[in-house]
């Protein structure tokens, strides 16, 4: 089977509480692992996107308006959806599963 599900894809989450936002892939597990004996990866997205911000709009408001709030999972391949995007931006890095682990 061909791997296409690799690191920078973009993908489209399915399940749970962030279905239907948009993330990437930083890290797959094909194999899966102890914990999770299923394949799965590492993604990061965004949870809270930017809105339409209007001329008569204040500054704090518009401040307000531009925040992004972001996310980082662990998420079966069952529950993503890849699309034809990848970026090019390096986030193994910046992003580890021990992240998680608060």
């Amino acid at each position: 089977m061909v791997k296409f599900l690799k690191a920078n894809k973009a993908v489209v989450l399915l399940q749970g509480r962030f279905a239907g936002h948009k993330a990437v892939i930083v890290r797959s597990f094909d194999e899966g692992n102890r914990d999770r004996p299923y394949g799965h990866c590492l993604v990061a997205g965004l949870s809270k996107y930017p809105k339409k911000v209007i001329r008569k709009d204040s500054a704090k408001k518009t401040a307000k308006k531009s925040r992004v709030k972001a996310f980082i999972k662990v998420v079966s391949y069952s529950h993503i959806m890849p699309t034809r995007y990848s970026l090019d931006v390096d986030l193994k890095d910046v992003v580890t599963v021990d992240a998680l682990l608060f």
